[in-house]
Formats: structure tokens, C-alpha cells, sequence
């Protein structure tokens, strides 16, 4: 099962027993997951949902709040929303259900937000809300840099209100429009836990924190990998290019080079892989990385002095292609 499947399976299961949280939930999920509807000019109100339980759910909880008897419908997903998927319809008494939820005013004008009831209501009251839109319309990706808890909004007005309950609940939520379908997304892994455990999915959160840790020491392994691997590299080039200039430097001085400086030469290219500390230990008394450096330094530099005054290739010339940056 994906992440958001666990979610909303564990979210079905999901019972608060007061009845303000659960009249919340119920109007937010029917608000998200289709709204209201005309049917032979008759007001309907209808829910569009993933699966049956949830939709068995829906119809028992319309039946015992408000004494409806809604009808269950299997259908065919077509469009933007493939696979099968299942509708719960009130028809008979459906203005009478609008109103009792808040979706239709006393105007009977359709509520494009949520009614105001609900979003100024308890914590418990809002956390039901935002269970009720997941339920509806959310989704979970897996965590990682395009981690996201979304959940689609059949209004711009519905986007503010399911934002405006989660900041009352301390989640970062943001409203956004992507090709021109409103949205509520949280991001960063730490928000996502939140809200999850905010909604009642205490299994899914766990779970999306172990995955979020999981991937974040994965990250950090593999950064720290990628960065050995490129000191190795940088000071791989680091000695091949030292060797080639050293090799230059005792060709251009010949004879001429002193004879400390031809044996920290010398030693340079009889351990190309070793490091200057490493070196010292090779000389008779041991010397010193500083002063191995120093040594070196001073034959590439008389040798450089030399092949300027004599109009040759300097030291730094035997250098490959592509190590002299």
C-alpha cells in the first residue's frame, strides 16, 4: 500500500466520539469530496471516495447524525480520476442535509469556504476537519527533498479555511494553485509528522518519521561518501601534478641542483602516494613535513628561476592537461 492508502486507512478507523468533532469531519469530507449537486432540480449532496469502507462509513455516520438515508453508488473512474472509485448520495432531503451541514446559507447560496462554525471551533473540532479533507482529498508523497502532504480544494476559499484551522493547530500550512486547482501543501518532514499526528494517524506519523530519518542518514552517508571521494580525487591530482613538476625541476637543473634538495626530489617521486609527513620519515635523520615542503619548494623554484632566465619550459609545463586548475 502507498503512504497515502496507510494514511487514509488508518484515518477510516479514526472514531471521536464528540459530537461537534464529528459532525466537523463529516461536513469537511463531504465539502472536499464533491459538495453539493442539482438532480432533477432537486438540491443532492454527494460524496466522490476511494474506497468502500470509508464510503459504509460516510453513509452510516449521515444516518445516525442527521437521520438520512443515503444511497451507496460503485463507479467507474474516468478523467483526472482513474480507477474505481465510490459515491454516497442524498437526494431525498439533501437541501435539508446542505443546511444542517453549513454547505448551503439560509440564502441557499452555496458555502465556497467551510462554515465558520467549524473553523472557529475547539482543536478537536479542527483536527476533525483537516481528517475529514484528507480523507476526501489528500495525499502523502514519500519523504524527501519533494516531500508533501496535500490535500486538493474544491474552492480558493475552502484552501484558506482548511489553512486558516491548521495554523490554529501550529501546522505550516500553505495555500497554492497548480493548474488552476486550488491546494493546501505541507512541506518539510518535521510539519508533515505534525499534521499526521494532529489528523489521529499516530501509526502513519511514526512511520513517516522513521522514513524521513532512514533517508536523511542515507543522505548524510552518501554526502559524506561523495566528499571522500573527492579529496581523494583533488589530492590524487595534487600528486601527480607535484610529481610532474619535481621530474621537471631535476631535468632542468641537471648538475646544478644541491644535493638536499635533489634528495627531497628524489624521495618525492620514489613515494608519489605518500605524504609529506610521510617523507620526513624516509630521510636520515628523519625531517619535518615543513621542512620536506620547504625543500621541495626551493628545487621548484630555482628550477623555475633557471628555465626563465634560459628561455625553457617551467616546471609548471609538465604538468597534464586538466590538473593545472
Amino acid at each position: 500500500m502507498s503512504l497515502t492508502a496507510d494514511v487514509k486507512a488508518e484515518l477510516t478507523a479514526v472514531r471521536d466520539p464528540r459530537p461537534t468533532a464529528r459532525v466537523a469531519e463529516l461536513t469537511s469530507l463531504l465539502r472536499f469530496s464533491g459538495g453539493l449537486h442539482s438532480i432533477a432540480n432537486r438540491v443532492a449532496v454527494e460524496a466522490e471516495l476511494d474506497s468502500d469502507v470509508l464510503a459504509r462509513r460516510v453513509a452510516r455516520d449521515l444516518m445516525e447524525i442527521y437521520g438520512v438515508r443515503p444511497e451507496l453508488v460503485h463507479v467507474q473512474g474516468s478523467g483526472a480520476r482513474n480507477g474505481s472509485h465510490f459515491a454516497v448520495r442524498v437526494i431525498e432531503g439533501g437541501e435539508t442535509l446542505a443546511r444542517q451541514t453549513g454547505l448551503l446559507d439560509q440564502r441557499r447560496r452555496p458555502v465556497r469556504g467551510l462554515p465558520n462554525k467549524l473553523t472557529t471551533g475547539s482543536r478537536g473540532d479542527l483536527a476533525a476537519i483537516w481528517r475529514g479533507a484528507f480523507l476526501a482529498a489528500g495525499s502523502l508523497s514519500e519523504p524527501g527533498r519533494s516531500a508533501a502532504l496535500e490535500i486538493t480544494c474544491p474552492a480558493s476559499e475552502a484552501a484558506m479555511a482548511l489553512v486558516g484551522a491548521a495554523h490554529r493547530l501550529g501546522i505550516p500550512a500553505k495555500a497554492r494553485e497548480v493548474r488552476g486547482v486550488p491546494r493546501v501543501v505541507v512541506r518539510e518532514g518535521e510539519a508533515i509528522r505534525l499534521a499526521l499526528a494532529q489528523m489521529g494517524a499516530e501509526k502513519a506519523a511514526a512511520q513517516w518519521d522513521q522514513l524521513r530519518q532512514r533517508r536523511e542518514v542515507r543522505a548524510g552517508v552518501n554526502r559524506l561518501v561523495n566528499f571522500d571521494d573527492a579529496n581523494l580525487r583533488r589530492s590524487a591530482q595534487a600528486a601527480v601534478a607535484a610529481c610532474a613538476r619535481v621530474e621537471r625541476a631535476l631535468e632542468i637543473l641537471a648538475d646544478d641542483v644541491p644535493d638536499h634538495l635533489r634528495e627531497a626530489g628524489e624521495l618525492r617521486l620514489a613515494h608519489r602516494d605518500a605524504s609529506l609527513d610521510e617523507l620526513g620519515h624516509h630521510v636520515d635523520p628523519p625531517l619535518t613535513k615543513d621542512a620536506v615542503a620547504g625543500r621541495i619548494r626551493r628545487l621548484l623554484a630555482m628550477a623555475d628561476k633557471k628555465a626563465e632566465t634560459e628561455g625553457l619550459p617551467d616546471t609548471e609545463s609538465a604538468v597534464p592537461a586538466g590538473l593545472d586548475d
